[in-house]
């Protein structure tokens, strides 16, 4: 029987073979080696975030302060002179406000200001017709801070980038793993039943034991 042409040559065949593995072996490695803090990060968060008892050894801690702004920057009546910058402005500096503002609201007789952040939340509640101020802060502690970095809540758009970028690295690292067991012959067929193994077992954890 003829030979096939159109075939590589096998010396070509097993070179770019070789050249293929050493590629994905060195992105699973050095990208799991730069990744490995951030995923290190989601994997302990995810032991506090489901078992919360075992971890929530600090407790919220609230305080609560008065103050009294400019009054011009609330005028009464007119909602639309509000300087809301100038007002968060004051919050931060005079109390050390942390976080995004969630909500400026503004009523006839008061504006209402609430501040988000990883385990942190205040708010700040404003007299128009004399600039006094009521504020409360709770701080949740550091298993509450971690927590809410896991899921991305009141951290803002940097984090969310955090977060994206994380996801993107753990997909890299698991199908560079995937085709790295390709070119392992000897383990090939058992690393693609284990790993089927695990994917099916996930699915069956989801149909019988969740609600």
């Amino acid at each position: 029987m003829a030979a096939d042409d159109s075939a590589p040559p096998a010396h070509l065949t097993g070179y770019w073979k070789r050249r293929c593995a050493a590629l994905f072996r060195w992105l699973h490695i050095y990208v799991s080696m730069a990744s490995f803090g951030i995923l290190f990060f989601f994997a302990v968060t995810g032991l506090t975030l489901n078992h919360a008892d075992w971890f929530f050894g600090d407790r919220a801690a609230t305080t609560q302060q008065r103050g009294t702004l400019d009054r011009k920057w609330v005028t009464p009546g007119d909602t639309s002179a509000v300087a809301k910058l100038e007002v968060v402005e004051h919050l931060r500096r005079v109390h050390g406000v942390k976080g995004l503002v969630a909500e400026f609201r503004l009523e006839d007789a008061q504006c209402a200001v609430a501040f988000k952040g990883p385990g942190y939340a205040a708010d700040a509640v404003i007299d128009r017709a004399t600039g006094a101020y009521e504020l409360s802060e709770t701080r949740m502690g550091f298993i509450a801070i971690i927590n809410d970095l896991h899921k991305g809540r009141d951290s803002g758009r940097g984090w969310s980038v955090v977060v994206d970028a994380s996801a993107v690295l753990m997909v890299i690292v698991s199908l560079t793993g995937m085709v790295l067991i390709y070119f392992v012959k000897r383990r090939f067929v058992s690393g693609l039943l284990l790993a089927a193994s695990g994917a099916l077992a996930s699915v069956a954890a989801y149909v019988w034991l969740v609600p």
